[in-house]
C-alpha cells in the first residue's frame, strides 16, 4: 500500500466535515489500509484522519503504545476530569503545543466490515482519538487555544510567505 502524502495545515479540505461511510466495500477497506501505511510510514505518529490525506471522510486510525485500530464514523463520550498536555498534528509538521482535553474517552464506531467497535481510552491514546475526530468536524487543534496562544501557533506553523 501506498503512502499517501499528509495534507498541511492551510490545505481547505482539512476544515470541511468528513462525510459520514455508507459504504463497507473494498473502496473503504483500501481507505483504511492506506492510512495505516501512511500513519506506520513515520515515528512518533499515533493517530491520522481520512481528510488529512485529502478524502473526506469520517475514517480514523490509531496506535499508540500496543493499541491500533481503525474508527469509522466514531462518536465519543468524553469524561469531565481534563488534562493539559502537548499535543502536536502532522498536518502542522514540528509545532508542539499544551492543549486541555479530556482524560478518557469512550469512542464508539464501526470497523471496516461495519461492525459495531467500542474503543476505551484514557491519558495519550485518549487524547490521540479526540484529536483525530476533531480532524473528521473540520476542526484543527489551535481552534482550542485562545485568541493571543492561535495567532502564536499560527505564527509558528503556517510557513511564511
Amino acid at each position: 500500500m501506498k503512502v499517501r502524502p499528509i495534507r498541511v495545515f492551510d490545505d481547505p479540505v482539512l476544515r470541511s466535515v468528513a462525510e459520514p461511510v455508507h459504504d463497507f466495500d473494498r473502496e473503504l477497506r483500501q481507505l483504511v489500509k492506506s492510512l495505516t501505511t501512511t500513519l506506520r510510514s513515520g515515528t512518533g505518529r499515533a493517530g491520522l484522519a481520512a481528510p488529512q490525506i485529502g478524502v473526506s471522510l469520517r475514517v480514523l486510525v490509531y496506535s499508540y503504545d500496543g493499541r491500533s485500530g481503525h474508527l469509522i464514523n466514531p462518536r465519543l463520550e468524553l469524561s469531565e476530569q481534563r488534562v493539559t498536555a502537548d499535543e502536536a498534528c502532522l498536518s502542522a509538521p514540528g509545532v508542539w503545543w499544551p492543549l486541555e482535553r479530556s482524560y478518557m474517552v469512550t469512542a464508539r464506531g464501526r470497523d471496516m466490515f461495519g461492525k459495531p467497535v467500542t474503543v476505551r481510552a484514557l491519558g495519550t491514546l485518549a487524547r490521540v482519538l479526540q484529536h483525530e475526530a476533531d480532524h473528521l468536524d473540520g476542526v484543527l487543534f489551535s481552534d482550542h487555544l485562545d485568541a493571543d496562544e492561535r495567532e502564536l501557533f499560527l505564527a509558528e506553523a503556517l510557513p511564511s510567505p
